[in-house]
């Protein structure tokens, strides 16, 4: 087992949100850290309102949060230290994932996630930043912030809700795709295959109602597949993890919800 010390990040930013719950989230995320560790993490950016205006207008906005948050984990990275984030939204690794490749050019990334951010600019329908980020990493489209992700790097858990061009290049690359069904322990073990793994979580890969997130989409993981899944990646060299798309009520204005049961879930990965 590979011994690192621990650091911890908390984004604050603006990341193309549609509301301001999940910058909210990461808070309490990062007050919990706080609260569980005895450590104060590391914030950067700092909460705006919400307005969701197109990828575009979106990066553009959030780079400079994000050319910091990149600093901090390119700085980490370099330092050994495995990273512990948090951000509002999955918009993160655009910075965040340039730089673990750059310090782990041979690490897989686990991205748990109900959809597969695989769309690239002239792919996508809607316009939305969160369905581009995990494509500029892997160098298909240029963010600004880098890349050195390869497709045969990513191993996607729990997708239920992609596009016809992301299940095309999965197809055709043949990206490993672990479904919400069936052996996710063995499945996972499998696809690891003893490499250094980092971890990206979006909340909306747990079925709707275990936790308040944006976007709501049947058939996902319950808090016992999720704790399963770290336990098997806890068996290797995990260099970082980074939580997004936790909102910290189910409605704006409404009575806040504790991110405990999920942190607890996510225990084999923060101890």
């Amino acid at each position: 087992m590979v011994v690192r010390k621990t650091a911890y990040t908390v984004f604050l930013g603006r990341l193309g949100d549609r509301n301001d719950l999940a910058m909210q989230g990461a808070r309490a995320i990062g007050e919990a850290f706080a609260r569980r560790t005895g450590v104060k993490p590391v914030v950067i950016g700092a909460p705006e309102p919400a307005r969701s205006q197109g990828w575009r207008e979106d990066l553009d906005a959030a780079l400079p949060a994000l050319r910091q948050m990149q600093t901090r984990i390119d700085d980490l990275m370099s330092d050994g230290a495995t990273s512990i984030a948090v951000a509002g939204r999955c918009a993160v690794s655009l910075a965040t994932l340039p730089a673990v490749m750059k310090h782990n050019p041979s690490a897989c990334v686990v991205w748990f996630d109900s959809h597969a951010d695989l769309n690239t600019p002239d792919a996508t329908t809607t316009g939305y930043l969160g369905g581009l980020v995990l494509a500029a990493p892997a160098g298909l489209w240029d963010s600004g912030l880098g890349a050195g992700l390869r497709l045969h790097q990513i191993i996607l858990v729990g997708q239920r809700d992609l596009d016809p061009f992301e299940q095309d290049l999965i197809d055709r690359h043949d990206i490993t795709h672990i479904a919400p069904q069936g052996d996710l322990v063995m499945a996972l073990r499998k696809a690891i295959a003893g490499r250094a793994v980092y971890v990206h979580l979006d909340c909306d890969v747990l079925n709707p109602g275990i936790v308040p997130t944006d976007y709501v989409c049947e058939g996902g993981l319950s808090l016992a597949d999720l704790q399963d899944c770290c336990r098997v990646i806890a068996e290797h060299d995990v260099i970082g993890i980074e939580i997004a798309e936790f909102q910290n009520a189910w409605t704006p204005g409404g009575e806040a919800v504790s991110p405990d049961p999920l942190l607890d879930a996510l225990g084999p990965l923060l101890t």
